[in-house]
């Protein structure tokens, strides 16, 4: 089947199309190694701690050298501990977005539609979201979109994202948040595509995306793939070609997957694919969400993703909520720990990356979400919060975002030009955008991003609403 919105790029500027579908097809430079910023002295924080093996009521996660160094029901001596009162968990994974596009506020949809392919060439999408984000690609500097999108990620919970492009998302400057398709943890062994080959067009890439998984040296390989409403024909011939193609495969993630059947969910699990599920945007653009029930009785791991703000989730939290829901009325009630997995352990097994993120465990990078506990089930407490009950996240065993009094003591009163004190949701809270920066000024401060992104674009989505 023909790409139905297929064009050429007008020549020497990057377009919307080419920015959303360009995907990431071969292995990338690694990132410049950078001067951390951590904390001077290690130290501890007292919760209650969603560990592996389950929830603890009240514990001990002590941080050091960047990684997490003791996890205990006791005390620690040798530290100074940070008492929170609060849910100590991994960081979120958010396993599916297109973070440049985060920039614009949420879109209302004039109708339903049977796939995407029939909103991505509507005049109301054109005119809402691919003009403005052309003028924004020809207006503000590069990743200047993406650095704005892990903002409103990171103060959500959120240090690892996938799907930025590479339009907007570079591997010569470090990112904000985890790229977790991109370089992690030394190697490069995620790909993405939004869109099949069709005939020739993107054959290449494809066929040494298959080799590298057949090799062995790719383990994630994230596709859209039948995102519409069962029963539409056109999502229908795209899974048969993706099943042709030799596409599904052990490391394959299906992102949305809205349009398989129950039938076609059980071929996907016998080939080992994994599937990442983002319902809100599903249902909003066409009135229904994947068989997500059906894909967990079958045995498939399935992760969240917030997708982006023009249609998903304006977090993932909120996106947990709308999985919870369907779930349930999908006669397929997930318990909160479960619930929880998906954007913690089970996603970093998706993800490929489950020997590094995805769990509190002695010798793993400190990627850390300290939440306000609201219940006395630590799970139960999770999937009930909101950005507003973020009250830290380290990054690396850094101090990314926090409340004000924390971040002083876990930093040391760390100062800079990319330091800077908000009023999110009510809250004084503190975020260095330069916590990993060699040097002061080498990072914009969310000011200048607001600045950027406003002059160009004056009604850019707010971060915190």
């Amino acid at each position: 089947m023909a790409d139905p919105l297929r064009t050429g790029p007008a020549p020497g500027r990057v377009t919307f199309e080419e920015a959303y579908s360009r995907g990431i097809t071969d292995e990338l430079p690694p990132p410049p190694r950078r001067a951390r910023a951590l904390p001077p002295t290690p130290f501890a924080l007292r919760g209650a701690v969603i560990t592996p093996q389950g929830a603890w009521s009240s514990g001990y996660v002590t941080v050091a050298d960047g990684r997490i160094d003791r996890v205990s029901r006791r005390r620690p001596t040798s530290v100074p501990v940070l008492e929170t009162d609060g849910v100590i968990l991994p960081g979120l994974l958010d396993l599916h977005g297109h973070p440049e596009f985060n920039v614009f506020a949420a879109w209302e949809p004039p109708k339903l539609y049977p796939n995407r392919y029939a909103w991505r060439r509507s005049t109301a999408y054109k005119q809402l979201v691919r003009d403005p984000q052309n003028a924004l690609l020809s207006t503000v500097p590069p990743q200047t979109q993406t650095r704005y999108a892990e903002v409103r990620a990171l103060v959500g919970g959120v240090t690892g994202i996938q799907g930025a492009a590479s339009a907007s998302s570079s591997a010569s400057a470090e990112p904000l948040v985890r790229n977790i398709d991109r370089w992690a943890f030394g190697a490069h062994r995620a790909r993405s595509l939004v869109d099949l080959p069709t005939g020739s067009f993107g054959k290449e890439s494809f066929d040494r995306i298959m080799a590298h998984i057949a090799a062995g040296t790719v383990n994630a390989f994230y596709l859209h793939l039948s995102e519409g409403r069962r029963g539409d024909a056109v999502s229908t011939e795209e899974f048969r070609r993706f099943v042709d193609l030799g596409a599904a495969t052990p490391a394959t993630n299906i992102i949305h997957g809205s349009a398989l059947t129950v039938t076609d969910l059980h071929e996907v699990a016998d080939a080992g694919c994994r599937l990442v599920w983002s319902p809100q945007s599903n249902l909003r653009l066409y009135g229904e969400t994947t068989l997500a029930g059906e894909a967990l009785r079958a045995g498939v791991p399935v992760a969240l993703g917030a997708d982006w703000l023009p249609s998903g989730s304006t977090s993932l939290l909120a996106e947990m909520k709308v999985a919870r829901r369907e779930l349930a009325r999908q006669e397929h009630p997930v318990a909160a720990a479960d619930l929880v997995a998906m954007v913690t352990s089970v996603a970093a097994r998706v993800a490929g990356l489950d020997e590094h993120l995805g769990s509190i465990g002695v010798g793993r990078p400190a990627d850390l979400l300290v939440l306000e506990r609201h219940h006395r089930d630590p799970y139960e407490s999770v999937c009930l919060a909101d950005p507003s009950w973020v009250e830290l996240v380290c990054i690396g065993g850094d101090v990314t975002y926090g409340r004000v009094d924390w971040f002083d003591e876990l930093s040391g009163g760390a100062v800079g030009s990319t330091v800077e004190d908000l009023v999110a949701w009510g809250k004084p809270m503190r975020l260095d955008t330069g916590f990993q920066s060699p040097a002061s000024g080498a990072t914009p401060s969310l000011t200048e991003i607001r600045a950027l992104l406003t002059a160009a674009y004056p009604p850019v989505g707010p971060i915190f609403a």
